[in-house]
């Protein structure tokens, strides 16, 4: 099982373009991107470098491919992500903020809202740059308002318990209520 189990994985590409006798070295490019799998992380790569500098798919090579996992998985921390998209009136830069345990988990919630909110295809998303965030540093505030010390969540449905184990029966006499008012 993937860590989290999110649709979108953290893959590190490497590629170049193919040794030639003219250049025998060629500069070597790395990219972190967000991908369903590893074949679609490749082809995300060759995508923006054919569109950054001269390589393409046939005249290259990729060195390596590693998906990336979180260090640690299990504390909360604020996520900001620089996005390009594509709406139905032209290009748009974004900054969103994000609290979640994993990047992925903070990426899969961008995808997520651009989809609802502004009706964005995930293949019309492009991930400028990411970032782990203090709590000074964050500007938004549905992320803010979680940085208090004293955050409280009120109880929706109070559930009444018996006040002994004597009052407690294996069977009811009447099913239970359980709509939340």
């Amino acid at each position: 099982m993937v860590q989290g189990g999110y649709k979108y994985h953290q893959y590190q590409v490497v590629g170049r373009h193919v040794p030639t006798e003219k250049e025998p070295e060629p500069t070597i490019y790395r990219m972190k991107l967000w991908a369903t799998d590893a074949v679609r992380a490749k082809s995300k790569f060759w995508y923006f470098l054919a569109k950054l500098r001269k390589v393409k798919k046939a005249n290259g090579q990729i060195l390596a491919i590693n998906e990336i996992f979180e260090r640690n998985p299990t504390t909360v921390k604020n996520y900001g992500i620089w996005v390009r998209y594509q709406s139905r009136t032209g290009y748009h830069n974004a900054y969103k903020e994000y609290r979640d345990t994993t990047l992925n988990g903070a990426v899969e919630q961008m995808y997520q809202e651009m989809g609802s909110r502004h009706r964005v295809r995930s293949p019309c998303i492009q991930i400028i740059k990411t970032a782990t965030i203090t709590a000074a540093q964050c500007k938004r505030a549905a992320t803010q308002q979680l940085h208090d010390s004293k955050i409280s969540f009120p109880l929706a449905r109070k559930v009444l318990r018996p006040s002994s184990r004597k009052y407690r029966t294996t069977f009811k006499a009447v099913r239970p209520n359980v709509a939340i008012y």
